[in-house]
């Protein structure tokens, strides 16, 4: 099966359409550790998180991510930071490419009953000592250490 592939170059993305997504910290109770789930179709390591629909605000499409991948209901509590790298270029298996733009935002709990999906394999807390030692997806990492750092409305 075709995976989708990340490819670097100097402004790369210029290639590919503009695509918004958003992602979660969701911490553990002593906000040492981040959920965090693997994916089905790459089994890299990631915050829960996708594609915001035309429609829906950012923080309605954070929230309905983690509840398609996770079966957790979250009410989004601040804005971790905004992503986007012109010198990446995301390109999947149908041959679409994106220049992604990715919002994180810090999400707390408030219900349903953490699961897997069509899109997750595994699911767990980590710290970003233990996150650093798993195949994760890109830029996901950098987003964890900004959101344990207090780090608000940070753009990169």
């Amino acid at each position: 099966m075709a995976q989708t592939k990340v490819v670097f170059g100097d402004r790369i993305a210029k290639e590919g359409e503009l695509r918004l997504g958003s992602s979660a910290v969701i911490f553990d109770a002593l906000r040492e550790k981040v959920l965090l789930t693997q994916r089905s179709d790459n089994g890299q390591w990631c915050l829960p998180g996708g594609r915001v629909e035309a429609g829906e605000s950012v923080a309605e499409a954070c929230a309905r991510e983690v509840w398609e991948e996770t079966g957790l209901q979250v009410q989004i509590t601040r804005l971790v930071g905004v992503y986007s790298n012109p010198n990446k270029l995301v390109v999947y298996p149908d041959g679409n490419k994106a220049h992604i733009i990715a919002l994180s935002f810090e999400a707390e709990v408030t219900g349903g009953e953490a699961g897997l999906s069509n899109e997750t394999t595994a699911w767990g807390f980590f710290t970003d000592k233990e996150a650093e030692g798993l195949e994760m997806l890109a830029g996901h990492l950098e987003r964890i250490k900004d959101a344990l750092t207090g780090q608000v409305g940070l753009i990169k």
